[in-house]
């Protein structure tokens, strides 16, 4: 959260003839009555939650793979899930980035914004340690801290048929 995710999405997807910007966290709003949020100590029925939200993602994505598009699927997916989430991607070639700014960037990024993504639950320190010590180092790895969006974009797009590429 805060890391940049959403804006570079979209204007990474921008950047593309033909695309689409696939938010996983609209599935996770779509939930209207009995939705359970994650915390770091999370209930079975919001992990649950979880892995619909990232199926449905996954499966939004391969839609627009398969009718054509370029698709820039964008969520926070942290620790062995991810691997889980890359395994269910099916059309290649697949890249795979991780935004990885450091906390204090984050942490003044989400002073500077509308909306909230921290609170009681987790803090920019919190999921930082589980991005850097529980998530497998695959993919490309981008400390944006410092970069413009269209840094970071143009990085990003350098290492699509590079250290990004997973197949």
């Amino acid at each position: 959260m805060a890391s940049g995710k959403s804006t570079v999405a979209q204007a990474l997807a921008e950047r593309f003839p033909r695309s689409a910007h696939v938010r996983g966290d609209q599935f996770r709003r779509a939930i209207v009555s009995g939705r359970e949020e994650m915390s770091p100590d999370p209930t079975a029925e919001a992990l649950a939650q979880l892995q619909l939200r990232y199926r449905l993602a996954v499966d939004t994505a391969e839609a627009y793979c398969g009718a054509g598009f370029t698709a820039v699927l964008q969520d926070v997916i942290l620790g062995p899930l991810l691997v889980d989430v890359v395994a269910a991607i099916r059309h290649r070639p697949l890249s795979l980035v991780v935004l990885a700014p450091q906390p204090d960037e984050v942490a003044r990024r989400e002073r500077q914004r509308a909306k909230t993504g921290y609170g009681a639950s987790f803090t920019p320190d919190d999921l930082d340690r589980v991005l850097r010590a529980e998530t497998p180092p695959i993919g490309y790895w981008l400390d944006s801290t410092g970069l413009t969006v269209g840094e970071t974009v143009d990085r990003i797009l350098d290492q699509l048929d590079g250290s990004a590429r997973l197949t």
